[in-house]
Parts: C-alpha cells; structure tokens; sequence
C-alpha cells in the first residue's frame, strides 16, 4: 500500500511541521501541500522547530496548485470530515474503514485534510471514497490538525501490521538458585543475631521466606541489597542492639508461629 497525506490551504506553519512528525513516527514520508498560506512554508522556522527532526520528510514534501494536481496515482481518496453531509460518501470510523481496506488488493491510498479555518469543501469530500470521522466525545470533538493527521496515521499503521513494541529497559534476569540460597542462610544467620528467629525452635520463618523469594524471583543486583540489609542487622547486633540467639530485644518482634 502506498499512502499519502494531502493538506488543503494549510494556514499555519506548524501544523506543516506537526503533520511530518506525526507522519514520519508512523513511517510515512509522502506529504503534499495544497495551495498553502505560505510559500515557503517547508523552510518556516516553526515548520522546523514543529516537525522535531522529521526533516526527511519535509524535504521529500511538495507543494502544487490544485487538489488535482496532489490526486496524481491516487486509487483510494480518504476524506477527513467531523461534520456529515446529507450527499457523498459514507461516514465511517478510521478503524471500521481502514482494517478492511489494509487486506484488500494493494492500493495508492490518500488521505484528505481540510484548512483549519474553513474544513473540507463539500466538492473535495464527494470526490473522496470514505469520509473518516474520528470518535470523539460529542460534546468536544474539536482536534488540531496535527493531532488528527496523527490519529489518522496510527490507525492506519495498525492496520498494516504495526510496528512492534520495545523494551525500554534490559530484560531483567531473576537470580539462580545457588545466589537466592546464599543470601538466605546469611538472612537467617542475621535473624538470629537480632534475636528475631530462635534456632531452637524456628517453627516455620524460613521455609516462609523461601516462598516469598520464590514469587518475587529477585535480580542479582536486588540479592546484592538484601545480603547488605543482612550485613547491617547483624552488624547492629554486634553493636548492642541485638540480644544475641534466643534473646529478644524489646525493640524487635519475634517471628509469629
């Protein structure tokens, strides 16, 4: 499928610039400008400061005299229109329309954007295919037109398969069993000193926090933190905090049976 977005007497700069950054994160790059305000609006510094690095297709963006002209190879014509006309084409979601049309034959595929201060013509929407209406709240459906373009893009990503997801972040690795073992017998050598566990009679506290550990399945690094929390509990009860083995301090509750 080849897609091209199509702005009709864009008004503002930034809405140029808007609409290449909203088309290059959606990995489109064919922008056609129809009779803008401003001729030398893929130069503005507001363009560029809008677009936020998406000058490649700014560069590749052309600017023609008529609707026509911008029509050129185009087989669907997608019209983008919130308000219904009483004739034209059928008013559809962009996610109803477009899911079908991406498993159809491969086609050269426009989207249809009117001026920010006038919309679309009615002549421009009766020569469009679908007119596209993005669900909005009823009692607001007022979008800047970058926004749209966006909306419009990302619905018709998806429908081509979408782009997958990436990890922002490392994969983490849960810690071996060895590791996990090893900070559990230093845990319960700390337990001791602090006179939370008494080794005569340790009922049930460390097969709980096995468990525990078990489910939480804790990182290398986070075996690292909890042998530290170790090391300073016993270092406390070296210290005169703890009691020592089967003494409690009164500071310090005992494991519950």
């Amino acid at each position: 499928m080849r897609t091209r977005f199509i702005l009709i007497q864009t008004s503002h700069a930034g809405n140029v610039g808007a609409a290449a950054r909203a088309m290059k994160t959606m990995g489109f790059d064919d922008l056609v400008l129809v009779a803008p305000r401003w001729a030398n609006v893929l130069r503005r510094e507001e363009t560029i400061q809008r677009a936020s690095g998406a000058l490649d297709v700014l560069a590749n963006a052309r600017i023609v005299d008529t609707l026509d002209e911008a029509l050129d190879g185009v087989t669907h014509l997608c019209a983008t229109a919130m308000i219904p006309r009483d004739f034209g084409p059928p008013t559809r979601t962009p996610r109803e329309h477009l899911e079908p049309l991406s498993k159809g034959e491969a086609q050269h595929v426009a989207f249809l954007f009117g001026s920010e201060r006038f919309g679309m013509r009615n002549e421009d929407v009766y020569r469009c295919n679908v007119a596209l209406s993005i669900p909005t709240d009823p009692q607001f459906g007022s979008l800047n037109l970058g926004a749209a373009i966006q909306v419009i893009a990302y619905e018709w990503r998806q429908a081509l398969g979408g782009f997958a997801v990436r990890d922002a972040t490392a994969p983490v690795r849960a810690a071996d069993a060895q590791a996990v073992a090893g900070m559990l017998d230093h845990w319960e050598r700390a337990l001791v000193q602090i006179g939370f566990l008494d080794p005569q009679a340790p009922k049930k506290l460390m097969p709980r926090l096995q468990q525990l550990f078990n489910r939480a399945q804790p990182t290398q690094e986070e075996i690292h933190i909890l042998r530290g929390i170790a090391k300073a509990m016993a270092d406390a009860a070296k210290g005169g905090g703890g009691g020592g083995p089967g003494k409690t301090p009164s500071a310090v509750r005992k494991e519950p049976g």
